[in-house]
């Protein structure tokens, strides 16, 4: 048991003050992954952010909303993690393409992979716009935008822009200016515009994916049907394989690594997952080389744009992300 959880087992006030906390989970999840690109770093800050809460409420005097008091709290969580801890990054953040060969694989272990999160996670309930919009804002590519922001500047824009804050809120929140906080805004725009992304600027949400289109995805995969495959991915799609930092930049080399190195994919199976970052999930498993039943191999995020598949992410860690989005262990034969 988690100090929370002792801590709120205490009194009836303390179960009535669980149930207010409890309010904003959601919300304060999909704040901190936005800050941290990291489910699992997430769910840790919202909890920290709890404890905090809890020991020092005594001292909540009312003087702002209590949803900005956590989100205060919430914004120091992040910055002290961020403070102790490289940046985390995407395979195409760190350099060029490669060729489709084996050669070309390699690990960093000094580099933290952005982490896929399930949208239940991250993503409240609510009016569907506010929902669509939520789930843009948790896109692979903004979140990994978001990253090469410094941590102040990155608090800045998500208040601002993804929450809608006033700059004036923020100032409040951050103990500083609302100048100071428009100055940040500004360079925080501007180094995301350089980067050629904004939130309004991903690709649809999963509910607007072609559902036709993923069932076909799903049958030429398992199939291992390139010609299907074709009609379904478009030229200039990517691929990338955390925490491989290679990255392949079109469905040629897509498909020359597909029956290359990743042969041993042919015959996978495939079953839908939870939505992952406003996009379709999938977990592959690959025939296991006990000669039984299929291993866990991936946890697939697609992205689609007119109706094409654009980029393919491949996310390795199965023995943390299966769990994390209600997929199976294994499947039989």
């Amino acid at each position: 048991m988690n100090p929370y959880d002792v801590a709120v087992s205490a009194s009836p006030a303390s179960a009535a003050l669980e149930q207010q906390l409890e309010e904003f989970r959601s919300e304060l999840t999909g704040y901190a992954y936005r800050m941290l690109g990291s489910p699992f770093e997430a769910e840790d800050a919202v909890q920290e952010t709890f404890i905090r809460a809890w020991r020092s409420y005594d001292r909540f005097e009312g003087r702002s909303s209590l949803r900005s008091w956590l989100y205060r709290i919430a914004t120091n969580v992040c910055l002290d993690l961020l403070a102790s801890r490289e940046k985390r990054a995407r395979p195409m953040d760190l350099g060029p393409a490669r060729e489709p060969v084996e050669a070309s694989l390699n690990t960093l272990p000094e580099v933290t992979w952005i982490q896929p999160a399930p949208d239940a996670l991250v993503v409240p309930d609510g009016d569907p716009a506010e929902v669509t919009e939520a789930r843009e804002t948790v896109r692979l590519a903004f979140v990994a935008a978001l990253q090469h922001l410094p941590p102040r500047q990155r608090a800045v824009l998500i208040l601002c822009e993804v929450l809608r804050w006033q700059a004036s809120e923020v100032a409040e929140l951050l103990e500083t200016t609302v100048a100071s906080v428009n100055s940040a805004l500004q360079r925080a725009r501007a180094s995301l515009e350089a980067g050629e992304l904004e939130a309004a600027s991903t690709s649809p949400s999963v509910e607007k994916a072609d559902e036709d289109l993923l069932a076909r995805y799903v049958a030429a995969f398992e199939a291992y049907d390139m010609d299907a495959l074709t009609s379904l991915i478009r030229e200039d799609a990517t691929q990338s394989m955390p925490p491989f930092d290679l990255w392949l930049d079109g469905r040629d080399d897509i498909f020359t690594w597909w029956y290359g190195p990743g042969i041993a994919c042919k015959g996978s199976k495939v079953l839908p997952a939870a939505a992952a970052n406003g996009a379709p999930a999938f977990g592959q498993y690959k025939p296991s080389e006990s000669g039984s039943g299929f291993d866990p191999w991936a946890l697939q995020v697609l992205e689609i744009e007119d109706g094409e598949i654009v980029e393919l992410t491949f996310f390795l860690d199965t023995e943390t992300l299966f769990p994390l989005f209600g997929l199976p262990p294994r499947l039989e034969a």
